[in-house]
């Protein structure tokens, strides 16, 4: 059984930071890759990035590069996302996932294993 538990989303002003939290229990997630996923309402889920297990092999969309950093603390099972320069388009729910492998696949369906999501919500 594993479990994913979000932390650390709010309301803030555009322009402002939040950083995200995912701590992970249950099986051993340590070698597998994790990464942050968003969904807008009447949206789809996206990626916003991913990470390796040794914390490299690192991803961004687009529209979030240069503002935010993944990162992880493999030893305490946790992973990071520190959101700089918010904008009203970063507004979402925001989860973290756990991939099948150490391999950080892009593609949704390769991550089994899923928090509940954190509100972010950027006012203009």
């Amino acid at each position: 059984q594993v479990q994913l538990v979000e932390s650390g989303g709010g309301l803030v002003q555009a322009g402002g930071s939040l950083r995200l939290s995912c701590a992970a229990s249950g099986r051993t997630l340590s070698t597998r890759a994790m990464g942050w996923f968003r969904q807008a309402p009447g949206k789809e889920r996206e990626i916003v990035a991913t990470i390796n297990w040794i914390g490299s092999g690192i991803y961004y969309r687009d529209s979030v590069k240069g503002r935010f950093t993944i990162s992880r603390d493999s030893a305490e099972n946790t992973m990071y996302l520190r959101m700089n320069s918010l904008k009203p388009e970063d507004t979402a729910v925001y989860y973290c996932a756990s991939a099948r492998s150490s391999y950080p696949s892009l593609l949704i369906a390769d991550y089994p294993y899923w928090g509940q999501g954190t509100q972010v919500t950027v006012s203009s």
